[in-house]
């Protein structure tokens, strides 16, 4: 769990690149705990926001994803990060460079945590394995999709 003090360092907590494409969560009150991580999707509906703890340095890292519409919406897919399978799983993907963008297939909403906690209560047992499961699959795409090796700094 960590917590995001301010706007600002919530803002901070994203790349220089995409910092320009950043809209916080709307109706969020300053500060705010985050569990695992939290996600929100613009107004628009264009873009989906995500901010988790980096697990080396503890400070909030922040992704901006374009939620991309699927040329094929033809049957279910399941979810990179949660294993969830639904017809709402499909590409975002984020700027690696100018010249690069990288995706993931995913729940379009990316809340893969509340179907991993739905899943666990319907089987009885806890969600934490699933749950850190799951955030290692966020930092592997941050560090591998993105090449993030540390939190941006100012």
């Amino acid at each position: 769990m960590f917590i995001i003090k301010t706007e600002r360092d919530l803002l901070n907590a994203f790349r220089p690149r995409d910092r320009g494409a950043f809209e916080p969560p709307e109706g969020v009150a300053f500060p705010f705990a985050v569990r695992d991580y939290r996600a929100w999707v613009d107004p628009s509906g264009v873009r989906a926001f995500l901010v988790f703890q980096d697990p080396a340095s503890r400070k909030p890292l922040g992704i901006a994803f374009r939620r991309d519409v699927a040329a094929d919406d033809s049957g279910n897919r399941m979810c990179d990060w949660c294993h969830n399978f639904g017809a709402d799983v499909g590409l975002l993907t984020a700027d690696r460079s100018s010249r690069r963008r990288v995706g993931v297939g995913v729940c379009r909403d990316l809340r893969c945590a509340d179907r991993i906690e739905q899943a666990a209560e319907l089987a009885g047992r806890s969600s934490w394995m699933a749950r850190q499961r799951l955030l290692e699959r966020m930092v592997r795409f941050a560090r591998e999709g993105l090449g993030i090796d540390a939190v941006p700094v100012d």
